[in-house]
């Protein structure tokens, strides 16, 4: 019989007060193992065990806590191929993607936080040279950075070991408490990395995992008022609730919701970088990702020659089961999501769209498989354009002279990560400049890891990565005295 897991709170594994849920594997629909119903008091008690150990990790040494996370990073990685294995079955993605960009980045990220930097916790004095009252009034200050408090992690289905292990590791770095409510559809890989920080030594009660399939558990975790903070990564639609919540608390939020990246292709750019960089929406993640570049601006003396590109780069991807070598698409992550997926295909096709690849649904045996799919002869007023899809589904839409290029780009509820291609890197970065959006690639979709990460508008609230989730799990106090 598959293993029933149970909750992570205040240091014990307890029984869920609702039970158990079936978590399934999207690739064949097997049953991958049975994740935990928290109750609200359940999820109300992780809190408080938070809360009443704060107090005493907040007062341990930067040293102390980087260590505690260092030996959770080797304990990760010494089991990679297991944990990989367990993301792989939750989530369709491939095996490779699994190892490296998943538990791999997980424990590179808890190594990360595990680097003790002092510049990172302090502030430069600040010493004033004349106050109100003349010399009299001369006032020294120093600006520290303290842990918020509790804080709250609800992390996304499309990566259930880099997301929360973005989110915990630097929270606990700065001294901070975390209750995590993992995403309903893959939870196990998170109940694992708690099982990975027990064993690294954290302390019972800074770190808590409470999860279940019902909105009961995240709700409770969120109204708390023993939490201080919400770290979300999901849709707008339920950041903006969150966001109601938190404002009649006061607490602090940070915000990485949804995406609709734009792409502009310029004519002058070297159009094998542009493909192979368009092409991961169709690859990474079966399209499942908030940064990918779904939203394709093509100047029109390259239009045509992009479309036919990337249909052939689209038709070349073996879709299929994950564990295979030579899989490049896996499933999204439920039947549920792929209808959606295909309704918004579908849409698509009625709005005038024309669909030069994909649009039809694998011939395989089980499991919920979406063709990449090419929309072209888009408009931008249409739906397919306009709202996040989340599935391996690239639109096309074709545009003039810079200006237009910058005006469509910028015509969204969103912003959180746009590209820009161009044989001219003068115009590429002043393009950048521009656009309204947290992240611009410019040439590439790759990513710095130390850069900040966060969106403008429906895209977010906040920065994190690097030095800035340090900063954004932390506050500012100011320490004054006589100069």
């Amino acid at each position: 019989m598959t293993a029933r897991q149970p909750l992570f709170v205040g240091g014990s594994w307890v029984e869920p007060d609702g039970g158990h849920y079936e978590v399934i594997d999207p690739a064949d629909e097997r049953t991958v193992g049975w994740a935990p119903e928290a109750s609200r008091d359940q999820v109300l008690a992780a809190c408080a065990a938070a809360r009443e150990a704060f107090g005493p990790w907040s007062g341990t040494s930067p040293e102390e806590r980087a260590a505690v996370l260092g030996r959770a990073a080797g304990i990760i990685a010494g089991r990679l191929t297991e944990y990989a294995e367990l993301a792989r079955a939750e989530t369709g993605a491939t095996l490779g993607t699994a190892r490296g960009m998943q538990v791999g980045v997980a424990a590179a990220r808890f190594r990360r936080y595990a680097r003790v930097e002092p510049a990172e916790w302090a502030i430069p004095p600040q010493i004033n040279e004349a106050g109100p009252m003349g010399k009299a009034g001369v006032m020294g200050a120093l600006a520290v950075r303290r842990p918020v408090g509790v804080v709250t992690c609800i992390t996304s289905y499309n990566n259930p070991w880099a997301n929360p292990a973005g989110k915990i590791a630097p929270a606990l770095a700065m001294g901070n408490t975390v209750v995590v409510k993992p995403a309903p559809q893959d939870p196990l890989s998170v109940y694992r990395m708690a099982e990975a920080l027990e064993a690294a030594g954290v302390p019972p009660g800074v770190v808590n995992v409470v999860g279940g399939s019902r909105t009961e558990a995240g709700e409770a975790a969120v109204a708390s008022p023993d939490v201080d903070m919400v770290s979300f990564t999901g849709s707008t639609a339920v950041g903006q609730r969150i966001a109601e919540v938190c404002g009649r608390g006061m607490k602090r939020q940070l915000m990485e919701l949804g995406g609709k990246g734009a792409a502009i292709v310029f004519d002058d750019a070297d159009l094998r970088s542009a493909v192979a960089g368009i092409g991961t929406t169709f690859s990474f993640y079966s399209g499942q990702i908030c940064t990918a570049p779904t939203r394709v601006l093509a100047q029109r003396g390259v239009y045509d020659r992009l479309v036919e590109q990337l249909a052939a780069y689209a038709t070349r991807l073996k879709v299929g089961d994950p564990r295979e070598p030579d899989t490049v698409v896996g499933p999204v992550i439920s039947a549920a999501h792929r209808d959606r997926v295909e309704s918004y295909v579908e849409l698509g096709r009625k709005e005038g769209a024309v669909v030069v690849a994909g649009g039809e649904r694998p011939d395989l045996p089980g499991g919920f498989y979406v063709a990449p799919t090419l929309l072209a002869d888009c408009t931008h007023d249409m739906r397919v354009v306009r709202e996040e899809i989340f599935g391996p589904v690239v639109a096309v839409v074709p545009f003039d002279d810079e200006e237009e290029g910058i005006a469509l780009a910028d015509d969204t509820d969103y912003g959180l990560i746009d590209y820009v291609w161009s044989g001219d890197v003068a115009r590429a970065f002043r393009v950048a400049r521009r656009l309204r959006a947290g992240g611009v690639g410019v040439n590439t979709v790759g990513r710095n890891m130390e850069a900040p990460f966060g969106g403008f508008k429906k895209s977010g609230v906040g920065r994190d990565v690097g030095s800035y989730a340090l900063h954004a799990y932390s506050e500012v106090q100011a320490i004054v005295w006589p100069g």
